[in-house]
Order: structure tokens, then C-alpha cells, then sequence
């Protein structure tokens, strides 16, 4: 059981108040009433009234009071004395009943309170009798009701006070849960930007540098003797650097890639394909199957990129002399199809992901499909070349560019 009193909040702090200068009101009319109108004992009742409205205001601003139950009891009991004295001088005390109830409601715990309430009002009726010379209708309604409807009030306060504190308990649970949720969409958000960024400078800028590392390789080995091709591998090199450096540009602002600006992604592709056969004396062909239709910005710039990684791998690691694209618009979804003569692999011991072995190309070409709902495939036998598929589901007419 709790030893401390409710702690007031703001609307309590006025309703007290407004309480205390009620009692005080009304010790001290009676004591005025019965010094004014000549009543007998009226020098005892004033002197009565003084003291219970002194005792009333050294408990009403004593903070032990409010900090501890049993002091609040002790004080009420003092003041419950007072207004006996009171009441038995003069019926003007039983006015101090109703504030009485309200205290002993507040201040005691929940079945003294109501216990406290019920002995206060049986003296009240009795008080009323005595002074009256009998019991009474009016003498016996009065502080009854009186003690109903302060255990009504407080009652009611009492569960507003609850429902409240409820209320705030939920508030700041939702606060934090909010500031919870802030922050791991904040986490989210930074590890999906980062695994974008680290899937386009994988698509462009380490692709484009192996391609450059090529070319200045070739450069290197032809340079003593054939001058005129050498320069033509570094110019090669110097253009690839020039379109790394616009796709960087792009996807640091997460644009579109250059390459498809002006064209469409077959277009696109074509290009593609051309310009790796012209840097590294590869046969690159270029097909399309079926009636194209135009796509949503996202399958393209994914469809360009998986393109983009396949060639990379066939250009690095395959040792093939040709490879062909195909891009494929079926019913019900769209392909990507880059098949290469090269020498081949065992699809089960690719290397993982990782700054030395590298491995990232087909886990990003992979994380892009599924992220479209699409798959990829990778086909491959060593000696034999190898076949990397991607399908896309098609998008409904009204998702296309």
C-alpha cells in the first residue's frame, strides 16, 4: 500500500485552493455569526473557530503533510476534533462537513476514505439532531447527501486522474516508440543508400577502371612497336575515364545513367555493346525479340546495369572471343540474356563478395532483379562459356514510361 499522497497536478493544485479558501470562509463565518448575532458561547465558538482554522492552515501548508499518509491522518484527525468542538457549540459548524468529506477522501486511502466519510456524516445527523432538539428529514438528507456527492466528485476525479496519467504513460510511449522508429528508418535508409552506392561504383566506376586498366595494359605492350595503336587504346581509355566520371556524377545525384538519355534501353545496349567490342577486340552482338514496349525507368536502368557487369566479367575473366546480348520482351515478362563463348566456371565456387576476391558482380546483378521481383540465372560449364539471364516480370500499362 502506498505511504504517500497523490501528488497534485496542475487543475489539482486550483481545485485545493479553492478548497482551502472555502474552509477558511467558513470557520471563519461561523465564528463571526456567533459573535455577531449574540449567540450563547459565542466567545468559546470564536475562540473554537480560530484555533480549528489555524490547525486547518499549519496542515494545509506543512509539506509533511503532503508527502506522507500517515501525518495527513494525523492532521485530518486534528481537524476532525476542531470541528467537532465546533459543531457541538454551534450549528454553523456542520457548513464544514462537505470540504471535510472531500479531504478525507483525498488525503486517506480508498476504504478509510469512505470509512472516515460515513463517521463524519453519521455526527453530522447526530450534531443536527442535538442542536435541532430531534432527528430530522432535513438534518439526516443533508449530510448524507452531502457525503454522497463528495465521494461521487472525488471518485469521478479520481478516475479522470487515472484515465490522465494513462493517457501520458501512452503519450510518451508513443514518443519514444516514434523516436525508435525515426532512428531505424534513419539506419534503414543509410544502408540502402550504401548498398546502392556500392552497387553503382561496382557497375561503373570499378568496371570502368578494369576497362581502362586493360586498355593502358594493351598500350603498354604495343607502345615500342606500333605507336599509332597504342595511342589509339589510350584515347579509348581517356573516353572510358570520361563516361565513368558522367556516371559517377549521375548516380551520386540518383539519375538515370547517361546512357540511356536520348535513347531507348535497346538503344542503349547497342551502344553498350559496340563500344566493348571496339576497347577489347571483342565480337559483342546485340538482339531483340519480340515487340518492345516501353519500360519504367527502373527496369531499364537495372536491365543496363546487369548488362553492364555481365560484359565486365565476360571482358576480365572469360577469355571469350564473342558474346551476345539479348534483350527479350515476352507475354508476361521481360529478359536479358549475355552469353559468351569464353572459358567458363562452376557456378558453386564463385568467390565471395569482398575487396580481394571481389565477387560482388553477380550478387549485385542478383539484388537487383529481386528487388523488381525479377530473378537472375547464371548458366555456366567450364570450357563451355557461361550465360547470364535476367527476368523481369512485365509491368502493367499504366507503370510504363
Amino acid at each position: 500500500m502506498t505511504t504517500t499522497v497523490p501528488a497534485l497536478t496542475p487543475t489539482a493544485r486550483v481545485l485545493a485552493r479553492c478548497l482551502h479558501l472555502l474552509v477558511g470562509v467558513l470557520f471563519v463565518l461561523a465564528g463571526l455569526r456567533a459573535v455577531v448575532t449574540g449567540r450563547p458561547h459565542a466567545t468559546a465558538v470564536a475562540a473554537v473557530a480560530a484555533a480549528g482554522l489555524l490547525t486547518y492552515a499549519a496542515g494545509a501548508f506543512l509539506p509533511g503533510v503532503r508527502r506522507s499518509r500517515r501525518a495527513a491522518g494525523w492532521w485530518l484527525a486534528a481537524v476532525g476534533v476542531g470541528w467537532l468542538a465546533l459543531t457541538a457549540l454551534t450549528v454553523d459548524g456542520l457548513w464544514l462537513a462537505f470540504p471535510l468529506y472531500l479531504l478525507q477522501l483525498h488525503l486517506l486511502p480508498r476504504r478509510a476514505g469512505a470509512v472516515a466519510v460515513a463517521v463524519t456524516a453519521a455526527l453530522a445527523v447526530v450534531a443536527f439532531a442535538g442542536h435541532r432538539g430531534g432527528p430530522s428529514a432535513a438534518g439526516t438528507i443533508g449530510p448524507v447527501l452531502g457525503a454522497a456527492v463528495a465521494v461521487a466528485v472525488v471518485r469521478g476525479y479520481q478516475a479522470l486522474h487515472r484515465e490522465s496519467e494513462r493517457r501520458r504513460r501512452l503519450i510518451e510511449e508513443l514518443t519514444a516508440t516514434r523516436a525508435d522508429l525515426a532512428r531505424a528508418q534513419h539506419e534503414a535508409g543509410v544502408a540502402a543508400e550504401r548498398e546502392r552506392l556500392a552497387a553503382e561504383i561496382h557497375d561503373t566506376l570499378a568496371q570502368g577502371l578494369t576497362s581502362i586498366q586493360l586498355l593502358l595494359r594493351a598500350a603498354g605492350r604495343v607502345l615500342p612497336d606500333r605507336p599509332d595503336t597504342a595511342a589509339r587504346h589510350v584515347e579509348q581509355a581517356r573516353q572510358a575515364a570520361a563516361d565513368n566520371l558522367a556516371e559517377a556524377r549521375r548516380f551520386v545525384a540518383a539519375l538515370s545513367p547517361p546512357a540511356l538519355d536520348d535513347t531507348t534501353l535497346a538503344g542503349a545496349l547497342e551502344r553498350l555493346c559496340a563500344t566493348t567490342g571496339a576497347r577489347h577486340r571483342l565480337a559483342a552482338r546485340f538482339a531483340v525479340t519480340g515487340a518492345p514496349v516501353p519500360l519504367p525507368t527502373a527496369y531499364e536502368v537495372a536491365l543496363l546495369r546487369v548488362a553492364q557487369a555481365a560484359l565486365a566479367n565476360t571482358v576480365r575473366h572469360a577469355g571469350a572471343t564473342t558474346v551476345e546480348v539479348t534483350l527479350g520482351y515476352r507475354t508476361e515478362r521481360v529478359t536479358l540474356d549475355v552469353t559468351d563463348d569464353g572459358g567458363g566456371f562452376d557456378p558453386a565456387r564463385l568467390p565471395d563478395p569482398g575487396p580481394e576476391g571481389g565477387g560482388f558482380g553477380l550478387a549485385g546483378m542478383r539484388a537487383r532483379a529481386q528487388a523488381l521481383g525479377g530473378e537472375l540465372t547464371v548458366t555456366a560449364t567450364p570450357g563451355r562459356g557461361a550465360t547470364v539471364s535476367a527476368r523481369l516480370p512485365r509491368p502493367p500499362a499504366g507503370e510504363r514510361r
